[in-house]
Formats: structure tokens, C-alpha cells, sequence
């Protein structure tokens, strides 16, 4: 049997950014318990969000699925379904991020700035709630289909020059333009655009359901 090792509950509570203010008592653990760095399957930052942690499952999800004649790997597959039910509740992962805070070293009470994979995984979001906003506005009113820049912005709730980059990247794309009464618009590309990509989010749900309830019966 392994050596137990007894660790200060606070200490731990503190190095994984949760509260301190109740009572643990200690935290033991086996030295020779086999650790697994879920993060690092999953490609992200610890301290990524739900949101980035969810598109980063899908993503490889998709790319390592069986039925995916090119990048298929299902030694990778069933690791990253397991790394994702390990870490998409958020009472499970902050259980988790004591032990990774442990095993690792890793300070989640440290603050540091947004990391470039995280800020590209919001912008897309952005991109695509603004084309579905401006998607559903061309579906009511064909004819008539612009929407203020105001009342866009203020559904992204982001600042100026964020929301004038994500303009940009859109109008750049032919996916979005500027109206001659200068409100925005969605164009029929846009238009592609977004029904393309609730086919593939509807056949990824489908997939990744699929595979979980194979791997649940194994």
C-alpha cells in the first residue's frame, strides 16, 4: 500500500483558488494513485471557462471519433469523454483542481491575463452569437434586416474595440454588412454560414451521445 501524505486543507483550498471559510479537516492521499492531467488532454488552461473548456470537447471529440476516416484514435476519443465528465461539473472540477493544484503545483488563486487560446475561443462566440442575432432578424423581415450597431453591442455586452474587431473579422469574411440606413445586416454567405454550422453542431451532439452510451455499456 502507498505512503499516505497529509496536506493542510486550507493550503490546498487556497492554491486551487476556492473558498476557505469551511472546515475540511485534512486531505489524504496515495502517493502511488495514478494522476491524470485532464486539462492537458483537453488542450486547455486550467483556468479556462466552461465555454472554452465545452468547445475544446467538441472539438477533439470530432477529430478523434471512430467514425472520422482521417484522424480517428479512439484510445484518445474515450480520453477525452472521460476528461470532459471529469471536468464539466462545476462542483466535480473544483474537487479536481485541489488534487491538479497539488499534484502540480499549479496556483489557480493567481491572477493573470486572458491566454490567446481562451481570447480566440470568446471571439468565435461572439462571431457567431452576433451572425445568429442578425441570422433571425433576416428570417423575420427579409427585406428590412439591419439592426443597429447599438443593440448588437449591447447583446455581446463587450467593449468598443472589441465589438468594432469583431466587425471587421465578419465584414472581412462577406459574412455581415453595412446597410445604407448604416445598420448591420447578415448576408446570404452569413446566412450559409450559419446553417452549415448548426448541421455540424447537430451531428457532433448526435456523434459524441452516441459514443458516450457505447462507452457507457461497455
Amino acid at each position: 500500500m502507498g505512503e499516505l501524505q497529509t496536506c493542510s486543507w486550507k493550503q490546498l483550498k487556497l492554491r486551487a483558488g476556492l473558498p476557505t471559510d469551511t472546515d475540511g479537516g485534512s486531505f489524504l492521499m496515495f502517493n502511488g494513485q495514478p494522476f491524470v492531467d485532464h486539462y492537458k488532454i483537453l488542450q486547455v488552461s486550467p483556468k479556462c471557462d466552461a465555454r472554452g473548456l465545452e468547445a475544446a470537447y467538441r472539438l477533439l471529440a470530432k477529430r478523434y471519433h471512430p467514425d472520422h476516416a482521417e484522424t480517428a484514435d479512439v484510445t484518445k476519443f474515450n480520453e477525452v469523454i472521460k476528461a470532459y465528465n471529469a471536468l464539466r461539473s462545476a462542483k466535480k472540477r473544483a474537487e479536481y483542481n485541489i488534487l491538479y493544484a497539488t499534484r502540480t503545483g499549479f496556483d489557480f488563486s493567481e491572477k493573470d491575463e486572458m491566454d490567446d487560446g481562451q481570447s480566440a475561443y470568446d471571439d468565435a462566440d461572439a462571431h457567431e452569437k452576433i451572425l445568429h442575432f442578425l441570422y433571425t432578424k433576416r428570417r423575420e423581415n427579409a427585406q428590412d434586416a439591419g439592426i443597429g450597431r447599438y443593440y448588437v453591442q449591447k447583446m455581446l455586452n463587450c467593449s468598443d474595440n472589441h465589438f468594432e474587431f469583431h466587425l471587421w473579422y465578419l465584414k472581412a469574411k462577406g459574412l455581415i454588412e453595412i446597410t445604407e440606413n448604416g445598420t448591420l445586416a447578415i448576408t446570404i454567405d452569413g446566412v450559409d454560414h450559419v446553417i452549415s454550422m448548426s448541421r455540424t453542431a447537430m451531428r457532433e451532439k448526435l456523434l459524441i451521445a452516441q459514443a458516450i452510451d457505447r462507452q457507457g455499456q461497455a
